[in-house]
């Protein structure tokens, strides 16, 4: 995983809930990498996901709650660095569909070396866009808040219904729909 993740969510966490969190977390989590991210450098995912479990275990707030925040805050954090992935459409489905086709082939460019999620995307009949997401890191409630502030950035209203296809949370299928 590549450590812009790892930077962003321990900003998040020091803007919400102070160094001292930041601290805690890091030394009861023992890393392999001691807690120190480049945006640039790459880490086992498992280190976010133990930080993440220490911050919920101090924080008193469920795993699933904080991982749902941190997808509002990466979005933000993604809106200011990357702001030209945003105004190249202006509507939140040719955003969605650019994803996996256009913003991750860039990524690849800069990061040859990242493993991203994979979305399929299709248009429905019924005019609604349905995005499977597949990742062993099984991170689909992020995916689900980066969804949904992409769709409020483009100041539309969408239904969003969540379907889990592999029992692991591998693979999560996510239909938008206009209200």
């Amino acid at each position: 995983m590549k450590g812009i993740i790892f930077t962003e969510f321990l900003e998040m966490v020091e803007n919400k809930f102070g160094y001292e969190m930041v601290d805690t977390i890091i030394e009861e989590s023992e890393l392999p990498s001691n807690g120190i991210y480049t945006s640039i450098g790459t880490y086992h995912h498992s280190e976010v996901v133990r930080l993440l479990g220490n911050l919920s275990k101090r924080s008193g707030i469920d795993s699933q709650v904080l991982l749902k925040a941190f997808g509002e805050y990466l979005f933000n954090a993604f809106l200011k660095s990357y702001p030209q992935l945003f105004s190249a459409v202006d509507n939140p489905f040719d955003f969605l569909i650019s994803i996996d086709s256009h913003i991750h082939g860039e990524v690849l460019k800069l990061y040859p070396d990242a493993i991203l999620p994979k979305f399929d995307t299709r248009h429905l009949e019924d005019g609604s866009l349905e995005m499977t997401y597949r990742s062993e890191r099984k991170m689909a409630v992020l995916a689900e808040s980066l969804i949904e502030k992409s769709i409020a950035h483009y100041n539309t209203s969408h239904i969003i219904e969540k379907e889990i296809i592999s029992n692991d949370g591998s693979i999560v299928k996510f239909t938008i729909k206009e209200p």
